[in-house]
């Protein structure tokens, strides 16, 4: 290897580094233009050129996968950590809770745009699930263990109550489903 070329692990650190970078960019971008923005607003906004784009992510499709993927992992990862921090375990499933519900709002307008590929659809919705459920469950069964909800929710329920009070944002600005998510999670709590 000549000192002017790269080494490979370093191209590859910095291949992964851009593509984390599209990945979050895409995801802002997503929220605030719809799954519908230009490819060089994202591009734009990671700080990479259009061509750096396409070497990730060769369509729209691969970059909307990408997006609900990385979404669906940043919320997994926050669970232990979210338990590990608060004071107690509601204020973690609290606040796992308002990271979920952001994903939720990002992510009707990321189905939508999969619908058309409906076995993408469905895998994808499985993998939701499937990494998800898991993490909901610990801070429910936590939150019950440390006497601050009641014992008769399971996580798929709460994960679909939220989700179907996130329902409709995108069609009426004036609806914002955290106040009653709120009202959701309070109910939830044991008398003091």
């Amino acid at each position: 290897m000549t000192p002017t070329q790269p080494e490979p692990r370093s191209k590859r650190s910095d291949a992964a580094r851009n593509e984390q970078t599209l990945l979050a960019a895409a995801a802002e971008v997503f929220v605030a233009s719809g799954v519908d923005a230009p490819i060089r607003q994202i591009a734009a906004k990671a700080g990479v050129g259009v061509g750096t784009f396409y070497r990730h992510f060769p369509t729209r499709a691969d970059l909307i996968t990408a997006v609900y993927r990385h979404q669906i992992e940043e919320c997994a990862a926050a669970g232990p950590t979210l338990l590990a921090e608060a004071d107690r375990p509601f204020e973690a499933l609290r606040r796992w809770i308002d990271m979920f519900t952001d994903f939720l709002v990002t992510k009707h307008g990321l189905a939508d745009a999969l619908r058309s590929d409906a076995g993408t659809f469905t895998a994808l919705h499985t993998y939701f699930l499937d990494r998800l459920g898991p993490v909901a469950t610990t801070l429910i069964e936590a939150a019950v263990a440390a006497g601050d909800i009641r014992s008769d929710i399971g996580a798929y329920e709460l994960m679909r109550g939220v989700g179907n009070l996130c329902v409709g944002r995108d069609l009426d600005p004036r609806y914002e489903p955290r106040r009653l998510i709120a009202v959701l999670l309070n109910g939830l709590q044991t008398p003091v």
